[in-house]
Formats: structure tokens, sequence, C-alpha cells
């Protein structure tokens, strides 16, 4: 039998982390002297311990470890690690987008951003629409564009979106993606034939990673404000170049079109 000193060091837990863990039904003594209350462990407990240590330098919570550790089928027990590790890749890729967007905005040169009006006509297109919340945003685009390659063999264009203003204010709204066509389309799946309507659009391009995309946004938004353009309907963005097209980030360019109105009395 090992005490709990000596269990410690040959598992790197420490005599408080292992004390927590028997509080909480994670790591149990092999035996507790009913007297002095001491622990002590079996060497046959290591393989367990390490296994713990490693799962929290994961930030697995307890409750999961727990899971892991009484999950007797080999598949299963990889499948919930699995589970966790996703999770840690979204929260990494999330923690990137917000670094990536830090260092623009933290420049000490004014980025600016080039501006342009354009009246743009209906244009006919084959689209997937949907209310969508705008943490499920990137899966359902993803869903919905091999839809629409399953359906339309040679688009007219690039790939595009339009997206409602209440995805960005409520955290859920109207999305519609779409990919222009020569002649309305047959009705398959989600797929519909569908006019955009004519619009005034405040236009910027974002270049590169999409990370960043949201202090293009907010260049655009400022220079709209500047010029005493008003909104009026749901932001366009336009796929130029993007990861259909090449894996490389830098090449990628998404032209955003901010629908807007000029106020009366504005020059």
């Amino acid at each position: 039998m090992l005490t709990i000193g000596e269990f410690a060091q040959m598992t790197h837990l420490s005599v408080r982390t292992l004390r927590r863990y028997h509080e909480a039904g994670l790591l149990e003594p092999a035996h507790v002297d009913p007297s002095s209350g001491y622990r002590y462990y079996d060497a046959a407990q290591i393989p367990d311990a390490q296994v713990i240590f490693r799962l929290r330098e994961l930030d697995v919570p307890l409750a999961n470890v727990r899971q892991i550790l009484l999950t007797q089928d080999p598949a299963a027990r990889a499948a919930l690690v699995a589970e966790h590790l996703q999770r840690l890749e979204e929260q990494l890729a999330r923690t990137q987008a917000a670094v990536a967007s830090l260092q623009r905005l933290l420049r000490p040169e004014p980025a600016g951003v080039a501006v342009e009006l354009r009246q743009v006509p209906t244009r006919l297109v084959a689209a997937v629409e949907a209310t969508v919340a705008h943490t499920d945003v990137l899966a359902w685009y993803a869903g919905a564009m091999a839809e629409l390659d399953a359906v339309v063999r040679e688009p007219a264009g690039p790939a595009g979106g339009l997206y409602d203003n209440a995805l960005f204010t409520q955290g859920r709204g109207n999305v519609l993606v779409h990919v222009p066509i020569a002649a309305p389309v047959p009705a398959v799946g989600r797929v519909r034939s569908f006019e955009l309507p004519r619009a005034e659009l405040a236009v910027a391009v974002h270049e590169g990673v999409h990370d960043t995309i949201d202090v293009t946004y907010g260049e655009l938004g400022r220079w709209v404000a500047d010029h005493a353009l008003a909104v009026a309907g749901p932001v366009r963005e336009t796929y130029l170049v993007g990861p259909r097209d090449t894996p490389v980030a830098a090449h990628w360019r998404t032209e955003i079109g901010w629908p807007v109105f000029r106020v009366t009395g504005a020059v």
C-alpha cells in the first residue's frame, strides 16, 4: 500500500487534489484508516490516476471524467473523449478568431476600407432559406451549399447569402444562401428558384480569412454612418473567392453589400 504522499509523487497529482478526487468519488483510496483517516492507495490505481491527470489537463469536467472512467466499452470511451476534443477545437477556433480580430483592431495605423455605392438589379438565383441561430450558421451554410451544388451544376456567378439583421441583433434570424442561375431550376429538397430584389448597396471587400470579417463589417458600418446613409434590409455577402475555390486563405475575397438609402437632406 502507498501513502497519499507516495501516491501523489508517483502520479503528479497533489495531495490536495487526491483528497478532492476522493470526496468527489472520482478516485477513492484503496484503504482509509478508520482511526486516523489516513488514505492509502494501491499501485494498480496509478494508471487511473494518470488518465484523470491527462483528462483534467484537457479541461474535461469532473463529471465527464467520472463517466469516461466508468465506461467499460473502449469505443464508447473513445467517443466520449472525442466529443470533448471537438468542443476544445471549436473553442480554440473561436479564440483564434477573436485574437485575429483584436490584432487587426489594435493596429496603430488606421485601417480604412474602400466603399462603393452600387445599384444592383434583380437577379434570378437558386436558393435555400431558413431561420437559423447565429451559432449554427456555418454548419447550416455547409449543408445548404451542398444541396445547391447538387442541383446547380453550372452557376452563373459566385455564391452569396442574405443575412437578416435579427441574426446579429437577436442571435437568430433569416438566412438565404444562393447561387445565380440563367433559368429557373426544379424544386429539389430545400432548393428553390428565387428572385433577389434590386437594391442600392454600400459595398466593401473583405480580404483573407473570415475570422476578421467582423472588423470589415464595423468599418463598412462606420462609413455608412459617416455618409448619412441608413440601413434598409438584410446584409448581402458575395463569395468572390472562398474556401470552395482555394485553400489559401490569403486569396479569399468576400464582398459585403450593406443595403442603404440616402437620408432626406443628406449630402
